[in-house]
């Protein structure tokens, strides 16, 4: 993993994400940016619509987890892939760039997370991507929660580059953005859900 962190099963990941650790969330991120990366832009699509969609599949994934009402029965992977894979291809069809031409059925998504995209689709249809959110929260949490879960900043660097006093204001800082963050997210979908 690098920098000396430690590895973690799905099994620890989804603990650790559960009781709040978000250390192995951000580890999370990086893992498997690379894979809906490579998935994306083999789909017509380019480096920053993979970021936007596999941030939303991370926080359906991490929706999930911290209400205790996933069921894992595939591996994290394969659950992500199957999120963020469906996600863009209905941005694809929205586009009408493929016009339902790609077949949307493989196994991949037969994995538990079929139940689970019902609820992203609703949640993509109604506030199109993570990064509407980001812009929402505005600056300086958008480059701050950027930089700590996508970029791997430390939270020494983060302290220099936002001229915080120290460490512990910038980490006081990321977690207000973060809570900040999900409100914006997960309010806007409540209040139009209950229309």
């Amino acid at each position: 993993m690098g920098k000396g962190q430690p590895s973690y099963t799905d099994e620890e990941f989804v603990a650790a994400i559960r009781r709040g650790d978000d250390r192995a969330l951000a580890q999370l991120y990086r893992l498997h940016l690379p894979m809906i990366s490579h998935f994306v832009l083999q789909n017509s699509g380019s480096e920053d619509e993979a970021k936007d969609v596999y941030q939303e599949g991370v926080m359906v994934f991490y929706e999930k987890i911290r209400e205790g009402t996933l069921e894992l029965s595939c591996q994290i992977k394969t659950y992500l892939y199957a999120v963020c894979r469906r996600l863009w291809l209905k941005r694809l069809a929205e586009k009408t760039r493929f016009g339902g031409s790609l077949d949307d059925h493989e196994p991949y998504l037969e994995t538990g997370a079929e139940a689970d995209l019902l609820e992203a689709e609703e949640r993509d249809r109604r506030f199109a991507t993570m990064s509407e959110a980001l812009n929402r929260v505005g600056e300086p949490c958008r480059s701050l929660l950027e930089g700590y879960y996508l970029q791997d900043k430390s939270m020494q660097q983060l302290t220099a580059e936002f001229g915080y006093t120290n460490a512990d204001n910038a980490k006081n800082q990321k977690y207000k953005c973060l809570v900040r963050l999900k409100k914006l997210f997960f309010t806007h979908f409540k209040e139009e859900e209950s229309f």
